[in-house]
């Protein structure tokens, strides 16, 4: 814009006349900072009064030496009157003194006079009371209170998964100490020191861990606290119409939204996911003299719950895997049962040749062969990287661990033909055939619980699957050509059942709680039920009678067990 002709020089000095009613008009820059003195000139650009000094100050400085200055006798006829609503009090936190009026759009920074001349001379500035008439009914302020509404319900969301991490965090502790008080009966007194060292270590790792999740749930409150305070402020000021309050408010909580604390706390609780638990050394009685005879502390993610499978709504044949070794006394293999292990391999039974097989599934073949002395059925994964094998003929369970090659552990006999075989929480849940129950088991082989089937809806059940809440438990029954839900109580709550249907056996639980089911002999299709056990339809075709499945998240592959010398390999991608 053009400048007046009027130059500086004209002004006599900036003098105050003892009082603000002295004036017709007070230097607004000075004002700000507390100082009464008289106006001797206007800038119509920022409609603002200046003294003497100030004025000579805005025609000298990069960001307003354009405007269009006037002198004390044309000031009042450039003069717009102001909006009260638009005027901005909020004083600048660099420069004490000074009031934000300015907003750079470039760098979306706040600041009054002084840090527009110092950090944004090239900057295109809005002048706020110029901008913010009319903001409270703009678009922009209602998708911010969106946005707002959004940082809270994601801080809340969070503060739930920190509060239920804790009790996740107890939960594994106690167990922690159970494992070590029960193994610690098996032992002399001379352990009694090893086991305050390892509690005090795993007291210390717990104790991590729950001030990680401490801080999570702090840091959440305090941000959820302060965007509701926000929110207050925004529809407080849109509601006393102080646009210009409004506005900075506004810039404030945008500025909030992008902070990224809430990210942050997020993967601070993330990894608290990685749990302990007591690893109990077998070797014990030979090795008392060491310093850690009494064993160490494991990490394992399956304590707490693990990531989340991605949906699955495609299955694609990848390729096959060899499952018939040189040594197998039979060619061709039933793959009855199969679990994966955290370190990406697969440990097959194999029913026919009587033998558990470890698949690497980087290399994709059979790596390491263990023969049994009865045909195992079905597999679960338990913690101290151990298995679980049920063997039908001889009515045992089979404990083994994985770590390093597979060996027996120890064994315990169950009342019936024991088939399929789940894992919770301290207890393993098999459904026997003959005897047609489940039987809830604790990992040393004591009978916690029976629930009894009912004898006229099941006829040979073979495997099972917990649901998510553990309220229902899912049993695959071929002589019924059925997949039933039971209540703990035993009560039949659905059925799934119709004529092209035909001898289920193994199960999958997906995250949305609907199950992968293999029809079974005869049948070359894997079915996806709802959990409802109400709709059904076929994943994939063309299998060679898959008799068991397993998941691997990491490379979001299934892993199909087959009547035949094969594992079917699908990508679920």
């Amino acid at each position: 814009m053009a400048v007046s002709d009027i130059k500086v020089a004209d002004f006599q000095g900036s003098i105050s006349k003892g009082s603000a009613e002295d004036f017709d008009h007070r230097c607004e820059p000075c004002l700000a900072i507390g100082q009464q003195i008289e106006a001797h000139g206007f800038c119509v650009d920022c409609q603002e009064y200046l003294c003497k000094n100030c004025f000579a100050y805005h025609r000298r400085t990069k960001a307003s030496k354009h405007h269009q200055l006037v002198n004390t006798d044309n000031m009042d006829k450039h003069a717009i009157i102001k909006n009260e609503s638009d005027e901005c009090n909020e004083k600048c936190q660099v420069h004490k003194k000074e009031v934000i009026k300015f907003f750079c759009p470039k760098h979306e920074a706040l600041g009054c006079n002084d840090c527009i001349v110092l950090n944004h001379r090239a900057c295109n500035i809005d002048y706020i009371p110029d901008k913010c008439a009319g903001i409270g009914d703009s678009a922009e302020y209602g998708e911010l209170l969106r946005e707002l509404d959004q940082k809270v319900n994601e801080a809340d969301n969070i503060i739930k998964q920190a509060s239920l991490r804790e009790k996740e965090l107890d939960y594994c502790h106690d167990n922690l100490l159970k494992e070590i008080t029960m193994f610690r009966k098996e032992i002399n007194d001379r352990l009694d020191q090893l086991q305050k060292q390892i509690k005090t270590t795993a007291d210390k790792k717990i104790s991590i861990d729950k001030i990680t999740v401490k801080k999570v749930l702090e840091t959440c409150s305090t941000t959820s606290s302060d965007i509701k305070q926000l929110q207050s402020r925004l529809q407080d000021y849109k509601a006393s119409q102080q646009n210009g309050q409004l506005y900075i408010t506004m810039k404030q909580a945008k500025s909030k939204c992008k902070t990224d604390e809430l990210k942050e706390a997020d993967i601070c609780l993330e990894k608290t996911n990685m749990q302990y638990i007591f690893e109990q050394n077998q070797d014990l009685r030979n090795m008392l003299s060491r310093q850690n005879a009494f064993g160490q502390l494991t990490h394992s993610s399956s304590v707490v719950a693990s990531k989340r499978m991605k949906p699955i709504n495609k299955l694609t044949h990848k390729e096959n895997i060899n499952m018939n070794t040189k040594s197998d006394p039979i060619f061709g293999c039933l793959i009855a049962g199969c679990v994966i292990l955290s370190s990406n391999k697969v440990v097959a039974a194999d029913f026919l040749n009587e033998k558990l097989k470890v698949v690497d599934m980087k290399n994709k073949a059979v790596i390491e062969e263990t023969t049994l002395s009865s045909k195992p059925w079905d597999i679960a994964v338990v913690p101290q990287d151990h298995i679980a094998v049920t063997l039908p003929d001889k009515k045992e369970i089979l404990i083994l661990t994985t770590a390093g090659k597979l060996s027996s552990v120890r064994k315990f006999p169950v009342k019936g033909e024991c088939r399929g075989i789940a894992y919770h929480k301290g207890h393993l849940y098999i459904v026997c055939s003959d005897s047609k129950c489940v039987f809830i088991i604790d990992i040393q082989g004591n009978v916690q619980n029976t629930i009894l089937l009912d004898n006229k809806r099941f006829d040979n059940p073979h495997y099972l699957l917990l649901s998510k809440d553990l309220r229902h438990i899912f049993i695959s029954d071929e002589g019924s050509n059925s997949i039933v839900s039971i209540t703990l109580q035993g009560d039949i709550s659905a059925e799934y059942k119709k004529k092209d249907f035909k001898k289920p056996r193994g199960m999958m639980m997906l995250d949305d709680g609907s199950l992968f089911v293999c029809p079974g002999l005869g049948n070359h299709s894997i079915r996806r039920i709802s959990s409802d056990l109400k709709q059904c339809h076929t994943m994939i075709d063309n299998l060679s009678s898959p008799q068991s499945m397993c998941y691997n998240r990491d490379q979001h592959e299934v892993y199909v067990g087959c009547c035949s010398n094969r594992m079917n390999v699908l990508s679920a991608k």
